[in-house]
């Protein structure tokens, strides 16, 4: 017993040692961590794919009760799940760990129930990754009645069958189910408990889809090696690809593979343009110099100052001699094939003088995951974020001509110099190809791992935007945007806005519309405006009489239309009695939230080329009910995210930055009057309820305008209050006519959406990888 006694001090005051305070917990590495080089930040390097912390508290013990778990992880993989485990008879299991879905960077939070006093908690951080950073961590007391209403919140916002009720609805209902306050209040635990396990399947179910697609629809669409060094060599055109690859103190194993994934390319008329930025490391140099030594169409330079990436892109672009230029990071890996697509596609399209392809990442064992399928050239996206990245090639005398990389952008120089470089060319000189043609590597400190990793970035980010834009002449503010690395643009409008007449088309629904117009009224910081209300023969006397209060309003106007409902044809009329230069199309069932929601919108749709801007639209539990519509979705058009969570970054960002789309939905939509009369307005004909608008912006779209969704404008849409459900047998036949009409009129458009990537699902609305 005694020295059993000592054996634990020792191994207390061991543990005390190496335990470090995140928030108001100890941590200590117990299985498949070690410390990275700065313990002092708590960060870890993965050992194996069990990783666990030992969370305790620096005095005393947990005691039971109900916590409010919180956690801030930085980690390589864009989310993850962690999971607390209590220890219990049969040690730690499944049964008694509680999950929680989490993305790099963002704090997360859930409720824990411990049923007894316990001396310590298992802290399970990810289950696949290779590095991690421990931010914040706690572990608060609360109340039981705060527990169960933070629990009704995410209920409601979450499972099915309790979408959008109050919380006191949630917990009634659950309750009724049992005979005690405790068995209710386990029983909302346990319906709770669920969304974070149905969440949890759905992340691993992502990354096993993933693997599947590559082992055959990948798979199914690849060129075998033999086929591809037989059809390059029939090429009719031949280019040189000068590959820029700048270097330093590239860790050797790496260095290796991303030169050899050039080497061992199909295509061979390459060179690889190294130019080593005075690496320290003598193993990075000696890397360099056995290739170069070996492989005569590599290009060596070694600079003999340190002058950070700009400078070192720059010494690679001087000694190409290629008639393209691509770029490659010194630690990434082109995938097998990429040169081949490339000048397959040069050689098909020879007017186009800047290609780009999708790519993914790959961690230091090779696995590949996170795949990034990117939309056909977007000029607002590209505004808002380096949605191109890799793998870029480029025309030579285009690069050098703009001046190449600019000292100064350092972090976000690739995306200066794609600004720069698209905005001398035409919409017909950029295309995208959708294939993985590039491995982005995942490392401690790359912005692969985490948008945050180098902070300079977003800055040098802003200034390239502000730069290109001042350089065009746009009057423009960029600020930082809701993530590191985006950007948002805050377009000027002149000093005498514009008026922007907002359509409102209703019948009855006193309160829905009431709500509306007070939401408006109330709430927009945008002065100049003016209210059409389109009456389309309201009996409701309560509505008749609220119709002859607003007319009291000198910006409010009652137009009344007394035929059958026609969507389009009431809009069509209002907009004929508008006199603003903007009309908003605007449902009854809309409600704002953001004051200056009206601002945001004018301020695209007064630029030039600019077409339909749309806004962000929630249901009533702030579930996304439209961030833009996406061509072909179950036949037709769906919604962009829909179901998603109001505070989801959504695939790849696109749910926090402006970006151009083919169409956006009517429910809140602002263009330009003479753009909706030089288009001939709505469909009056064909299309009397359903898909006028997305036929409208398609119009607005081929007349050469580019049409904008912005996240920045936010509302409420209480979807189709007023008009009723298509139950009818002849409701049914016009609906599908106007389905009809649509496949037949833009059966191109909606069989492949530019905004959207032919690797993703039609079948679902929420980016999901395409079966």
């Amino acid at each position: 017993m005694p020295t059993n006694h000592k054996l634990k001090r020792k191994i207390m005051r061991f543990k005390k040692k190496f335990r470090q305070p995140v928030g108001n917990l100890d941590i200590y590495p117990i299985h498949d961590l070690d410390y990275s080089s700065n313990q002092a930040s708590c960060s870890f390097v993965l050992r194996g794919n069990d990783p666990q912390l030992e969370m305790t508290l620096p005095h005393g013990k947990f005691k039971a009760g109900w916590y409010v778990f919180e956690m801030k992880l930085r980690t390589n993989t864009s989310h993850g799940v962690a999971k607390v485990y209590l220890l219990g008879d049969e040690g730690f299991c499944e049964d008694r760990a509680f999950p929680i879905v989490f993305s790099s960077g963002v704090r997360c939070k859930r409720v824990v129930y411990l049923e007894h006093q316990f001396d310590w908690l298992r802290f399970d951080p990810l289950e696949n990754g290779d590095y991690l950073t421990v931010e914040e961590l706690s572990l608060s007391r609360v109340s039981k009645s705060y527990a169960r209403s933070f629990m009704a919140s995410k209920i409601s916002a979450f499972v099915p069958k309790y979408l959008g009720k109050p919380k006191a609805e949630v917990i009634a209902s659950i309750s009724r189910r049992h005979s005690t306050k405790e068995q209710a209040m386990q029983g909302i635990y346990r319906e709770y408990n669920g969304v974070f396990v149905g969440q949890a399947q759905s992340i691993s179910a992502e990354e096993d889809h993933y693997t599947n697609w590559i082992n055959t629809a990948e798979a199914a669409s690849s060129v075998s090696v033999r086929d591809q060094e037989k059809l390059s060599k029939e090429f009719p055109a031949q280019p040189k690809i000068s590959i820029i690859v700048p270097v330093y103190n590239t860790d050797p194993a790496l260095l290796r593979r991303c030169l050899d994934s050039v080497i061992t390319q199909t295509y061979k008329n390459w060179e690889l343009c190294v130019a080593d930025d005075c690496s320290t490391s003598q193993e990075t140099i000696d890397v360099l110099r056995e290739y170069a030594a070996k492989e005569n169409r590599i290009r060596l330079v070694m600079r003999k100052a340190n002058g950070h990436i700009c400078q070192a892109s720059n010494s690679g672009l001087a000694v190409a001699t290629g008639d393209y230029i691509g770029l490659l990071d010194h630690d990434d890996e082109l995938a097998q094939g990429a040169l081949f697509h490339m000048v397959s596609e040069m050689n098909e399209r020879p007017e186009v003088k800047l290609f780009y392809s999708d790519e993914d990442k790959i961690d230091v064992t090779g696995r590949r995951q996170e795949p990034n399928f990117k939309p056909d050239w977007n000029q607002d996206l590209l505004l808002s974020q380096n949605y191109i990245c890799h793998f870029t090639v480029m025309d030579a005398q285009l690069v050098k001509s703009v001046g190449g990389f600019r000292d100064g952008f350092e972090g976000s120089q690739d995306h200066d110099l794609l600004l720069r470089v698209t905005s001398s060319l035409s919409d017909d000189e950029i295309a995208h190809i959708p294939r993985i043609l590039y491995h982005w590597r995942i490392t401690e400190n790359s912005t692969a791992m985490q948008s945050s990793a180098k902070t300079y970035t977003t800055d040098a980010g802003v200034n390239a935007v502000k730069d290109l834009l001042a350089s065009k002449g746009v009057d423009a503010t960029v600020v930082e945007g809701k993530l590191p690395n985006t950007y948002r643009v805050h377009y000027a409008l002149p000093d005498a806005e514009p008026l922007v007449s907002i359509i409102i088309p209703t019948r009855d629904q006193y309160a829905i519309l009431k709500r509306c117009i007070d939401s408006i009224l109330e709430k927009t910081t945008y002065i100049n405006y003016e209210i059409l209300i389109v009456d389309n023969q309201t009996s409701c006397q309560t509505t008749l009489a609220y119709f002859a209060e607003l007319s009291e309003f000198e910006n409010v106007r009652v137009l009344n239309y007394d035929h059958e409902f026609n969507y389009s044809k009431i809009n069509n009329y209002a907009v004929s009695q508008a006199k603003g230069e903007l009309v908003a199309l605007v449902n009854n069932d809309v409600e704002v939230i953001s004051p200056d929601w009206l601002t945001e919108m004018a301020s695209h749709a007064h630029r030039s080329g600019v077409g339909c801007v749309g806004a962000k639209l929630y249901y009533s539990n702030n579930l996304i009910q439209h961030a833009g519509v996406i061509l072909g979705l179950g036949g037709v058009a769906g919604h962009s995210h829909k179901m998603r969570g109001r505070n989801d970054f959504g695939y790849v960002r696109r749910l926090l930055v402006t970006q151009n789309l083919s169409a956006v939905t009517a429910a809140c939509l602002i263009v330009r009057k003479s753009v909706y009369e030089e288009v001939g307005g709505l469909n009056e004909n064909d299309l009397k309820v359903a898909f006028n608008d997305v036929d409208f912006c398609l119009k607005v779209k081929s007349a050469g305008y580019r049409n904008v969704w912005t996240p920045y404008a936010e509302l409420y849409h209480h979807e189709s209050l007023s008009r009723g459900a298509e139950d009818t047998p002849e409701k049914i036949a016009r609906f599908n006519a106007e389905v009809a009409y649509m496949k037949e009129t833009w059966r191109e458009l909606l069989e492949n959406d530019p905004a959207y990537n032919p690797n993703l699902t039609k079948d679902r609305e929420d980016f999901s990888i395409a079966a």
